[in-house]
């Protein structure tokens, strides 16, 4: 039997298999886990100055901070954005859209990260105010363009109430051109989909020429669409010095949802989730501060990581370490815990199997010996019983043990004399010294 080189050779392959075990628990980490996030994502955003369009600029900004390129594409609007979120090929993973447009059935490769802030609808007329919606018949009106949200709310909005393209002239015309168009006269009526914050809303409230007109069976459209809010325009809040509008009025508000595709890193979702705190948490005339981001499903379910957002906040790690540094920590994190679940008790349990075979290797020589004893005490030839000590000796003194081990060695040599000098002088191994 070739004897082991000391104990060296032992802890030798006790760290290759340590090493195979954490190159296999890398591998299976890097396989099994997400991938490290990326560098740069698309954001679908909207028409040039439009709310979806100042937000995407306001989160590019906070997450180039974080070393993140978000690339922003615009579009017609919500409509459009959800086509291309849908659309793999687009490669599009991040944009907003308002409630009411889609579905989980109808786009179950998106996720929500939750509602950011009210779009109230605005309807703006040359038409006195007491006419309501039923003065629009025969009249111009924009109803925004197509691939847009307010197209879509707009069109749904006046066949309830009875209008469409054949009892009315509709324009599909983006905001901008829909307000100038509005104050030159060239149309009667605008319809949009905006927030509190736009400019091209506070131009027309000031207008003396026009009139904002209001929902006042807005209970009853909450009702037939649940994704719709009722909101209260405060009298004088366009303009306190010409009170414009000059009563209070109803408004109807659907939520926009900042929407993810579903294969979205999920560090980079938490980076959207803290941008979207900065960005909307603050009030306005139709919330109050930290009402958005809000964990409200509108059309589509919350992603894993914005319920875990909403419940406990930003992973821990992220809230104490540069982005990019918390990122590999976490990895780092994962692939250790398999690692020291195989390791620990390898290390563990490794000395207690090298000095079982330590022991185990003394003890099949101890065995030889007692065979040879056995078989001089039944009267072997001493010849044979001299050959096969011969070459347990020889044995024994090519085998090198560990310092720690070595009175064993010591005490089977010792063992080995005894017998040795029972043949010299040709008699039997007393019982006595056998037992020894």
């Amino acid at each position: 039997m070739h004897s082991w080189r000391a104990s060296g050779h032992f802890f030798v392959w006790l760290s290759l298999v340590a090493v195979a075990v954490i190159v296999a628990a890398t591998v299976a980490t890097f396989m099994w886990f997400d991938p490290l996030p990326p560098r740069v994502a698309l954001m679908t955003t909207g028409p040039p100055g439009s709310d979806y369009a100042v937000l995407g600029a306001r989160y590019q900004s906070i997450l180039r901070r974080s070393g993140v390129e978000l690339r922003l594409v615009p579009s017609a609007g919500g409509v459009e954005n959800l086509q291309r979120l849908k659309d793999r090929r687009s490669r599009v993973s991040i944009g907003f859209a308002q409630g009411g447009l889609t579905s989980q059935a109808q786009s179950s490769n998106l996720e929500s990260l939750g509602a950011m802030f009210f779009q109230p609808l605005w309807a703006f007329s040359r038409i006195p105010p007491g006419n309501k919606l039923q003065g629009l018949r025969g009249k111009r009106l924009s109803v925004g363009p197509l691939g847009s949200g307010t197209h879509a709310l707009a069109m749904m909005l006046l066949r309830l109430n009875g209008l469409d393209e054949h009892i009315a002239q509709l324009e599909a015309l983006p905001p901008d051109q829909a307000s100038n168009a509005l104050l030159r006269g060239d149309i009667e009526a605008a319809v949009m989909v905006s927030s509190w914050d736009s400019g091209t809303l506070h131009r027309l409230l000031a207008s003396p020429d026009l009139s904002l007109l209001g929902f006042p069976r807005a209970d009853a459209y909450v009702a037939l669409y649940p994704y719709l809010s009722k909101l209260t325009l405060p009298a004088g809040v366009g303009s306190l010095a010409l009170n414009s509008p000059p009563n209070d009025v109803t408004l109807l508000a659907p939520k926009a949802s900042l929407l993810v595709r579903r294969d979205l890193h999920p560090a980079i979702q938490y980076l959207l989730l803290e941008a979207a705190t900065q960005i909307h948490s603050g009030p306005n005339i139709f919330r109050q501060a930290e009402r958005f981001p809000a964990a409200e499903p509108d059309d589509l379910p919350l992603s894993a990581e914005a319920l875990q957002f909403y419940r406990s906040g930003t992973p821990f790690l992220q809230r104490y370490l540069p982005f990019w540094l918390a990122v590999l920590t976490s990895r780092l994190l994962v692939l250790l815990v398999p690692v020291l679940g195989v390791l620990f008790p390898l290390l563990h349990f490794g000395p207690a199997l090298y000095r079982g075979l330590m022991q185990r290797r003394i003890y099949r020589l101890y065995g030889e010996l007692k065979f040879i004893e056995a078989a001089l005490e039944a009267g072997a030839d001493t010849g044979d019983a001299r050959a096969r000590l011969q070459r347990l000796q020889a044995r024994v003194s090519h085998m090198v043990m560990p310092g720690m081990y070595a009175p064993l060695l010591y005490h089977l040599r010792s063992h080995i004399e005894l017998v040795e000098g029972r043949l010299q002088q040709g008699g039997r191994v007393s019982e006595g010294r056998r037992n020894a």
